[in-house]
């Protein structure tokens, strides 16, 4: 199993970036997980189009799913391939369908509920719902013994710690360094990522959806002082294997 980042933006993308996406590889089987901005540029520096199996988006907050359109094009417009799964919480496809109805023609769309757990090709992918104000998919990875957790966008909550407990990698949103004034708990802190990775026992993490004005070289030390082990900051063209 081996998951390249294709963006990590928090929000919106700094220079260069791009929103939140990763393509996690299992046995030939190609999944791309969330599909932000920019990420279907950067996807293609590692695969063609036509070799994505299935993808899955994690909620339907802009940041994960825009690419979703551009995508359809590039499948049905240019090519004309057969429709993929779409696994996605509930809202999220009818939602897309909003700004093009044609969706159907590129993807066959999977409900899936938090906590439910699917299976991607050869990736048994368990569910928990994440502390965010609409429905979102934390989602742990599982493929011949090796195991990634992707927290999506969430604060703290017992959820994730269990949904993280003992991956080799948890990939976590770190979107704050202090909780700002005027903001609900729906995201974290570097510090507070740095604590569920604890708890969890994982065996990296890896902070990714970091606010683009933030500086980076604090929310790494900040997650690495309150983890306690390996911390890296996910950045576009990264390759991971749990």
């Amino acid at each position: 199993m081996e998951l390249v980042v294709l963006g990590a933006g928090g929000g919106w993308a700094g220079p260069g970036g791009a929103g939140c996406g990763y393509l996690l590889t299992a046995n030939g089987f190609k999944l791309w997980v969330d599909l932000g901005s920019g990420t279907l540029a950067n996807l293609q520096l590692h695969t063609a189009l036509e070799e994505v199996d299935a993808v899955v988006v994690s909620h339907r907050h802009f940041d994960h799913f825009l690419d979703v359109y551009s995508f359809y094009l590039a499948r049905w417009y240019a090519s004309e391939q057969p429709p993929i799964p779409f696994f996605a919480p509930p809202g999220m496809f009818e939602h897309a369908l909003q700004l093009e109805k044609d969706l159907p023609k590129a993807f066959r769309s999977t409900v899936v509920e938090p906590g439910q757990d699917f299976e991607a090709g050869p990736l048994r992918v368990r569910t928990a719902p994440m502390r965010h104000p609409v429905p979102t998919l934390g989602m742990r990875f599982e493929s011949e013994g090796q195991v990634l957790a992707y927290s999506a966008d969430t604060a703290p909550t017992e959820e994730l710690v269990r949904l993280g407990r003992g991956a080799d990698v948890l990939l976590a949103e770190a979107t704050w360094i202090e909780m700002p004034s005027w903001a609900d708990p729906i995201h974290m802190t570097a510090t507070q990522a740095g604590q569920v990775a604890r708890e969890a026992g994982v065996g990296r993490l890896v902070i990714t959806h970091v606010w683009p004005t933030n500086p980076k070289d604090t929310v790494k030390e900040r997650a690495a002082e309150a983890f306690g082990g390996s911390v890296a900051l996910a950045a576009e063209g990264m390759r991971i294997a749990p």
